[in-house]
């Protein structure tokens, strides 16, 4: 029976070169090693003991190719992750730039605190008034006023006027009149003129600005028109086809050049 001796030394050196740094037991040496050659050898004992180094291989490949499945997918997971928060980290310096902006005074009529809502899933044709804020969701088409905050998430086809007006992702097709500050966000197109006492650029606009006090033109703003205002910031990476004068500004110009 000293084949099963043989054969499972064989086998041993075997799972040893299948497995790095394996803890397989070495065969004793010297007067520890046991003589199976005088004795009666267990023929299923010695299966068993096969079977048990056998699973030891299997169960080893298996913990391998799930550790790289694993890998495989966390990884695409978390550039995912990563790139959403700075997407959000992004949108955050956005809105605090809208938020931090100077506010100019205004000479509008006392707003109501009404606020009327015209849904997603409504459109109107006409004109709208409204003497409190009005939170346009779905289609206007036709002109919309009223006495306090106009926030346009929707779309717009025809002249705004408001104390204040906020666009995010937003279509507005018409001239946009505030007494108050335009905001227009990330996503939003805006074809017209904006009038305002002070502005946000964020989105896209096809027209000319004209604000009394300051204007901020964030890095994802695309203008195509002229700008006119008391002051102009204009962050790296946003696009401006026009003029800028700042013919508001507090400084006598000429003078400068006439010392």
């Amino acid at each position: 029976m000293g084949f099963f001796k043989d054969f499972k030394e064989d086998f041993a050196d075997a799972v040893d070169e299948m497995i790095p740094g394996g803890n397989v037991e070495e065969p004793m040496e010297g007067s520890d090693m046991v003589n199976t050659l005088d004795q009666d050898v267990d023929v299923d004992s010695e299966l068993s003991k096969l079977d048990g180094l056998l699973q030891q291989v299997t169960d080893k490949i298996d913990r391998d190719d799930s550790n790289k499945a694993t890998v495989s997918e966390v990884k695409p997971a978390t550039i995912a992750y990563e790139e959403k928060a700075v997407k959000k980290v992004e949108e955050k310096r956005v809105m605090d730039t809208m938020n931090n902006v100077e506010t100019m005074p205004s000479n509008a009529p006392q707003a109501s605190d009404e606020n009327a809502v015209i849904t997603s899933g409504m459109s109107i044709t006409g004109d709208l008034e409204s003497t409190g804020s009005i939170s346009v969701e779905g289609t206007i088409n036709g002109n919309v006023t009223c006495y306090g905050k106009l926030t346009v998430t929707g779309t717009i086809n025809g002249n705004s006027s408001s104390a204040e007006f906020f666009a995010d992702s937003a279509k507005i097709e018409g001239e946009v009149s505030t007494n108050g500050t335009a905001k227009i966000g990330v996503g939003s197109v805006v074809i017209g003129n904006i009038t305002a006492t002070s502005a946000v650029i964020a989105g896209a606009v096809k027209g000319d600005i004209d604000v009394q006090g300051p204007v901020v033109v964030d890095t994802s703003a695309v203008v195509m028109g002229n700008i006119k205002s008391r002051s102009v910031q204009i962050n790296n990476g946003a696009v401006i086809e026009g003029f800028c004068s700042q013919a508001y500004a507090e400084v006598d110009v000429a003078s400068v050049f006439n010392k």
